[in-house]
């Protein structure tokens, strides 16, 4: 059995076939404080968030794509696995996905949380080639391909070619800065505190990153910052561009600053084809038609865009004999541990 993972920061997906997810749940796990009894994961631990007593502990275990706390993550990682692996017969073989720029440290932590359950092999695949895969795009011809992988943790942005990076850039604003954003604007703005489920609720509903439609509308629950007491109040797309113009200008200057280290003979492949935009992120109201304007390319969203990095480590399962006996000759498409 090969099975494709999606450790992302804020959902884990699995994949054994390629017609759907096994696994597609929010990668938070809920502990005792006292004996560290897992006590949910995924779906169950989210509906917990913020809800539970003192002696219970909600977090999110991996920030910026990479573990946070790697024993949260090995628990968390044993639980989906032991899910879509009923028989332990045959050791599966896993093709996960890592962000662009992490160290060797960071890799053998990723490596070592998946190999704690007991597989035949962990391959690593960075994510905008993943993505790359996912959304339909040709990686290993000698045309220029560029991709903007934004979720949760990370924004991953790649220019590839013949298979491998020849331009790449990692930033960690992304969609959880997004998130700190917008609970420090509207306690600033309107003196309402609220918790990051309820921020990630208010992007998902009426975020925009251009253009923003005033009459959407999304009614904001927490408590008052001058007496404490808890209150409602009624925020508008509008007020939601302005929290997060500066995390979106990030993400633009981030863009540019790879389009300018790019050779000439693949940015021209770029400038027909256009940016290919995959992850949750992509899509957020406006932020296809605010990308453009800031790079002046056209930017195209693939279909499932949350889907695509687990899409393309599924479709990098094909790849796995051939990175096992090393007969990649130019850019390696994955590490082999």
């Amino acid at each position: 059995m090969d099975i494709a993972l999606d450790l992302g920061t804020a959902n884990a997906r699995l994949r054994v076939n390629n017609n759907e997810n096994a696994i597609d749940q929010p990668s938070v796990i809920a502990y005792n404080k006292d004996d560290k009894m897992i006590l949910a994961v995924g779906d169950e631990a989210y509906e917990m968030l913020g809800r539970t007593s003192a002696k219970i502990n909600v977090v999110f275990p991996l920030e910026g794509g990479v573990i946070a706390e790697s024993g949260l993550v090995e628990e968390m990682v044993n639980i989906f696995m032991a899910e879509v692996c009923t028989s332990r017969v045959v050791m599966p073989r896993v093709v996960a996905c890592i962000p662009g720029e992490i160290t060797e440290v960071e890799k053998r932590a990723i490596v070592g949380a998946i190999s704690s359950f007991g597989v035949r092999r962990v391959l690593l695949i960075e994510a905008a080639k993943a993505a790359a895969f996912g959304s339909g795009r040709d990686i290993m011809s000698p045309h220029g391909v560029m991709i903007v992988d934004m979720g949760a943790g990370t924004v991953d942005i790649a220019v590839m070619s013949l298979g491998g990076m020849s331009v790449s850039k990692t930033i960690k604003t992304a969609g959880n800065r997004m998130d700190e954003e917008i609970i420090k604007y509207v306690r600033r703005k309107h003196g309402l505190i609220i918790g990051k489920a309820m921020a990630r609720s208010c992007k998902e509903a009426i975020g925009c990153a251009a253009e923003a439609d005033e009459n959407k509308t999304f009614r904001l629950k927490g408590r008052d910052s001058l007496r404490g007491l808890p209150r409602a109040k009624e925020v508008n797309a509008a007020e939601m561009q302005e929290a997060i113009a500066d995390i979106t200008t990030i993400i633009i200057n981030a863009i540019i600053d790879v389009l300018e280290d790019t050779p000439p003979e693949l940015l021209g492949d770029i400038q027909m084809d256009g940016i290919m935009l995959t992850g949750g992120l992509a899509q957020l109201d406006g932020m296809k038609q605010r990308l453009e304007k800031g790079t002046g390319i056209t930017v195209h969203i693939a279909p499932d865009p949350s889907d695509c990095v687990v899409a393309g480590c599924f479709k990098a399962t094909e790849f796995i004999e051939e990175a096992e006996s090393q007969r990649s000759t130019l850019n390696p498409l994955m590490t082999v541990y």
